[in-house]
């Protein structure tokens, strides 16, 4: 999984799995979502984030993870 920010664009990037996009949809306004093969979500993308009610800085996000137990059975 990897994480961009691309200030000159203003712009988020989720990457969640490799391989090539196949399609995208802009699901709601600026919230483009990246297709793979399988139809399955492979990334988001979230434009604008300088001009959103709540921009994006980087030092607010929280990471969090299951314990290993239970990320075994996903």
């Amino acid at each position: 999984m990897k994480l961009k920010i691309d200030e000159e664009a203003d712009a988020l990037h989720l990457r969640l799995s490799d391989g090539p996009t196949i399609d995208s949809e802009e699901v709601a306004p600026g919230v483009i979502l990246d297709y793979g093969a399988a139809d399955q979500v492979i990334g988001i993308e979230i434009l604008y984030l300088s001009k959103r009610p709540y921009p994006v800085n980087l030092m607010d996000f929280q990471f969090e993870t299951r314990p290993k137990k239970f990320a075994e059975r996903a």
